[in-house]
């Protein structure tokens, strides 16, 4: 049983408006510290940025601010912009060290998973509007907002479409928060950390690839747990792990691309 949600449900509009934010604080700094929380919803974007990258300068908020018209519309901006706190910057200065506590799974994806990530995909490039699914056994539900509901009757025969009836969806109908769907990102691998509005020495964001990339590579089932400050990981020095998360990271796109689907 697994859910999937769509680039513009509400949730993760934030998650992609969080991952915008990084975007443009890795185009400013290298290797910048930064943490993005955005809620977003009826007209209204509320964004909090705790970073140690250069941000408040007028060219990057114009920046921020044209990212998040372009994901949200045009709503109302309320943004904080917030230096890193010292303590925790000084974890990073001698090099990448563990930058959070945690506890981490990786898990290999089951068919099922990739067989409602694949509809889910198939369905947005159709209807590129607000949209959740769901598949358990033999029962697949379709919430598709903006959709003609006989027309993925026919593609989908047998699914469950648009309970309620026809719907119109978005950030008008519902709220959406950062890092609210970690169950659509990650799959079986959810434990406690987030993954989006991150940079790349929170352990969140790198330590979660790496436990799922290596899961999908082995086929197993992948536990591991850090203690902030921590330079190796799973026998690994943490500047390796950060370096794979980079890797993946670029792969799909940037921060932004990433808050998109997840992981799978």
């Amino acid at each position: 049983m697994i859910e999937k949600v769509n680039p513009s449900h509400p949730d993760k509009i934030a998650d992609r408006i969080a991952g915008a934010i990084v975007d443009l604080a890795y185009q400013v700094q290298p290797d910048p510290k930064i943490a993005v929380e955005v809620l977003v919803g009826h007209g209204v974007c509320h964004a909090i940025v705790e970073t140690s990258a250069p941000m408040l300068m007028p060219e990057v908020i114009r920046a921020i601010h044209f990212a998040i018209h372009r994901i949200a519309g045009l709503v109302q901006i309320d943004l904080t912009i917030v230096p890193q706190d010292a303590h925790l910057a000084n974890n990073q200065s001698e090099g990448f060290r563990c930058g959070d506590n945690g506890i981490f799974k990786g898990m290999p994806l089951t068919e099922e998973q990739k067989k409602l990530s694949k509809i889910a995909r198939d369905i947005y490039e159709k209807y590129p509007c607000d949209g959740k699914y769901i598949l358990s056994g033999d029962r697949l539900i379709i919430c598709q907002s903006n959709a003609a509901t006989a027309e993925l009757a026919e593609t989908y025969p047998g699914a469950q479409i648009n309970p309620l009836g026809d719907w119109s969806g978005g950030t008008d109908v519902d709220t959406g928060a950062t890092n609210r769907k970690l169950g659509s990102d990650m799959a079986d691998s959810v434990t406690g950390g987030g993954l989006h509005g991150k940079d790349l020495s929170k352990a969140d964001v790198s330590v979660n690839i790496y436990a799922f990339l290596k899961a999908q590579q082995t086929g197993a089932p992948v536990e591991l747990c850090c203690a902030i400050g921590d330079d190796t990981i799973d026998g690994v020095p943490y500047h390796e792990i950060v370096e794979q998360a980079r890797q993946f990271i670029q792969s799909v796109g940037g921060f932004e691309k990433f808050a998109e689907w997840g992981l799978y």
